[in-house]
């Protein structure tokens, strides 16, 4: 069931924030936690979960990441812009 903007505006308006937490709220966190009841609160290539294990990545790809971001530190040392594209004394 779908509620509309404005009602829940309306009801966010007008509830009291010092209001007591009843006690059978149940936490986001604790959806979490216990059994993955909050499994389907966001779609999986919205957050994927992190994955562990070795790297998909051979040797190569992260050396030329690994020299690009060298370049760019060193480029900034030297008192140089590259946020446009060109390198241009800042």
């Amino acid at each position: 069931m779908l509620v509309p903007d404005d009602e829940l505006t309306a009801e966010a308006m007008a509830a009291d924030p010092d209001a007591p937490v009843g006690d059978g709220a149940v936490s986001l966190w604790s959806l979490d936690a216990d059994g993955g009841r909050a499994e389907n609160l966001l779609p999986g290539w919205y957050m994927p979960s992190p994955v562990g294990g070795p790297s998909r990545h051979g040797r190569g790809r992260k050396r030329v990441v690994y020299l690009l971001v060298a370049a760019f530190v060193l480029i900034n040392a030297a008192g140089l812009c590259s946020t446009y594209g060109s390198v241009v004394i800042a």
